[in-house]
């Protein structure tokens, strides 16, 4: 049985990934702030093939804790893939000469840095697997803004980057890609207390070349296409209805 660690894996994407390998047979680690949610993914997973750790990801000591546990956990087994999703979800800053210092380091921390942390606590356990895969959680606002985006965009550009060097310095035993969401309704994938299920406008359905909203299924399936993709390293793959390749003019 191969077993796969996810960060956030609380709610939204990355509890769609968690359940998606669970129903593909594979063991799952996951890691999240949100204890509350984690509790949530527990009660529904059976205890012996999945493992749900409360931890900051973007701080070393937490990172160091985790695997602790994640290390006696697998008792010698291999980890087969690591999705680094974890980040803030809201984008959007506010005017920059208003953004703290803290505030930006936050951003950052929860997407580049964390990536970086357990990355690097994971490689022993990925270099165990006969072949590994690392899927890194981009945006398409890593190479498009919105205003008042800064430090969000700043963090998924340098996440992009990250993932062509990671390719490059860990092939081939590892491949490292990264996948970039566009617009995804993560609504029915929160936890209970936070849980909606959003009513779109349709032109806000019409304006995706592919005619809907993304759901957290679809990177989900992404993620499971990535991992056995065995001549794909070091790529970004936008997961975004075609709306990073329309062109937009307002007439």
């Amino acid at each position: 049985m191969r077993t796969i660690l996810i960060t956030g894996a609380g709610n939204g994407i990355g509890r769609a990934i968690a359940m998606h390998f669970h129903g593909l047979d594979w063991r799952v680690i996951g890691l999240d702030r949100d204890a509350e949610a984690l509790a949530e993914l527990r009660d529904a997973l059976p205890r012996e093939t999945a493992l749900f750790l409360t931890a900051d990801v973007g701080r070393e000591g937490a990172v160091a804790g985790a695997f602790e546990r994640v290390e006696d956990w697998l008792d010698g087994d291999p980890l087969d893939c690591v999705v680094n999703n974890s980040g803030i979800a809201d984008p959007y800053a506010g005017p920059l000469e208003k953004l703290a210092l803290k505030d930006w380091q936050a951003w950052v921390d929860a997407s580049l840095t964390a990536t970086f942390l357990v990355t690097r606590s994971a490689l022993p356990l990925l270099r165990r697997a006969q072949t590994a895969s690392i899927v890194n959680m981009s945006s398409t606002r890593a190479v498009m803004s919105e205003p008042d985006t800064f430090a969000y965009a700043a963090a998924k550009g340098g996440l992009d980057a990250l993932t062509h060097s990671l390719a490059v310095s860990l092939g081939p035993k590892i491949r490292v890609n990264a996948i970039r969401p566009g617009w995804i309704e993560t609504g029915p994938w929160q936890k209970t207390g936070q849980r909606s299920n959003p009513d779109h406008r349709a032109k806000d359905r019409d304006q995706h070349p592919a005619g809907r909203i993304g759901r957290p299924e679809d990177i989900a399936q992404a993620v499971a296409y990535l991992h056995e993709a065995g001549f794909v390293t070091g790529q970004h793959l936008n997961i975004d209805g075609g709306m990073t390749v329309k062109m937009i003019y307002e007439h």
